[in-house]
């Protein structure tokens, strides 16, 4: 397994949906091992492909170090979809390996549920609440091409302007590898 460089804010395959995965082959499998030692190095708890620099519909998740989630298997998403999004909101803060030490509150769904493939192809259905639901429509929203400041009113996008250009031109501090200025 390999640590892979993460994208960051400002890197184009962040801000574009992602392709279909047509087939889980041996380059898929590696890359879902490379994804879970890539989240795990940086101390996150869900990576999106993209966040790697690969075009492709999967994120992985493992919400096991997170209180009162120990319980949690770590998960793998191939072309998720969401089905059903609660109308009742809450907001939490939340942050992002593609976004390093930048946190901002986000209104999300409460309860979700969503259909996705697994490893072996087969399709899958789940509902989720809390954290859970939070980390899923989080690296959902990157395979869609979105990031915590599409998902944050004017006002807190523009009070995170700063930290946004460090980020983007590789000034922030970051305690991992990320992909080199495009």
């Amino acid at each position: 397994m390999s640590v892979l460089p993460i994208t960051v804010y400002g890197d184009k395959i962040l801000s574009k949906k992602t392709k279909p995965i047509k087939q889980v082959d041996d380059r898929i499998i590696i890359l879902i091992q490379n994804m879970f030692e890539t989240m795990r190095n940086a101390q996150g708890v869900g990576l999106a492909a993209n966040q790697v620099g690969v075009d492709k519909s999967i994120f992985v998740m493992d919400i096991k170090p997170v209180e009162g989630y120990e319980d949690f298997k770590p998960l793998v998403m191939i072309n998720p979809e969401i089905v059903l999004e609660s109308e009742e909101t809450v907001y939490f803060e939340e942050g992002c390996l593609s976004l390093p030490n930048l946190r901002a509150e986000v209104e999300r769904p409460e309860i979700i549920k969503i259909k996705y493939l697994d490893t072996d192809e087969k399709e899958q259905e789940i509902e989720a609440d809390d954290f859970f639901a939070r980390v899923i429509l989080h690296e959902y929203d990157h395979l869609l091409g979105k990031m915590i400041p599409d998902r944050v009113d004017a006002d807190i996008k523009a009070s995170l302007k700063k930290e946004l250009i460090l980020i983007k031109n590789r000034e922030a501090i970051i305690d991992y590898p990320v992909t080199k200025k495009e």
